[in-house]
């Protein structure tokens, strides 16, 4: 019989570690419960540099809107779809290029917008135009694009039309992580010039407000690791683990009465 109490002492010690507490699903924790309305400073957004892969949007228009309509795409601005930018924008290339009517190959790899669109018109005042043209061009990127996989209720690659994205909104658009996703440690691979990094940030921490990758940059990866309650398989809340655990003694205790027998 002290066996049978021993067991069930180990059951229940079992089942109060496998539920998932609500440290592990609430976002922005702040630890200071003296103050939960003190204010974060949120970390400043560097200018995004274009990369490989990018897709921009670079629209060029004039008081004479005929002088430059050689200079853009027949369908640019007719779809602001996903797909219509996708083919109507400008790609950069494995070398770091834009293709434009007309213009050629412009390199852009690692410049910011504003300076993609500094460059654009100095070029077109050089070879085309005067400053009487009025040549005005605009330059953005053909939406915020990144994938989510792993713990989240609806996996896959998103296109947000936003400037800036932040992982909660990524997320939120992604059907939100589910119970077993670890919030903790939500990893996102990135791209940079010089290769690609792999970051993690807690998302239960308010201080997630001041992380460098607290705002999405397009072509970003973001996976959802599993908490370890998944693989022991005996449900996300103490309703599901009791459940669960019950079944189990009851097969080893009528197991157990049955030898006795």
């Amino acid at each position: 019989m002290s066996k049978i109490y021993s067991f069930l002492g180990f059951v229940f010690l079992f089942l109060f570690t496998s539920c998932i507490g609500n440290k592990d699903l609430v976002y922005l924790q702040n630890s200071n419960t003296m103050n939960q309305q003190s204010s974060v400073e949120p970390v400043s957004l560097k200018p995004y540099r274009a990369q490989v892969n990018d897709v921009l949007s670079i629209k060029i228009k004039a008081l004479d809107q005929k002088l430059v309509d050689m200079f853009n795409p027949a369908g640019l601005g007719q779809s602001n779809s996903a797909d219509g930018l996708y083919f109507d924008g400008f790609s950069v290339d494995d070398h770091g290029n834009v293709r434009i009517p007309v213009l050629g190959e412009v390199s852009v790899i690692g410049l910011t917008l504003d300076e993609i669109r500094i460059k654009v018109e100095k070029q077109l005042l050089d070879e085309y135009f005067n400053k009487a043209a009025d040549i005005f061009v605009t330059v953005k990127l053909a939406g915020m694009r990144y994938t989510v996989n792993g713990e989240i209720n609806s996996p896959g690659t998103k296109t947000l039309f936003q400037d800036k994205v932040t992982i909660l909104e990524a997320i939120a658009n992604s059907g939100d992580i589910t119970t077993v996703g670890n919030r903790k440690e939500v990893m996102i691979v990135r791209q940079y010039p010089h290769g690609t990094e792999m970051h993690t940030i807690d998302l239960t921490k308010v201080d997630a407000l001041k992380s460098p990758y607290y705002y999405v940059q397009p072509n970003d990866f973001i996976y959802i690791k599993p908490l370890k309650q998944k693989s022991w398989g005996v449900g996300v809340n103490g309703l599901q683990s009791f459940t669960t655990i019950l079944s189990a003694l009851t097969l080893v205790i009528t197991t157990y009465l049955l030898i006795k027998k």
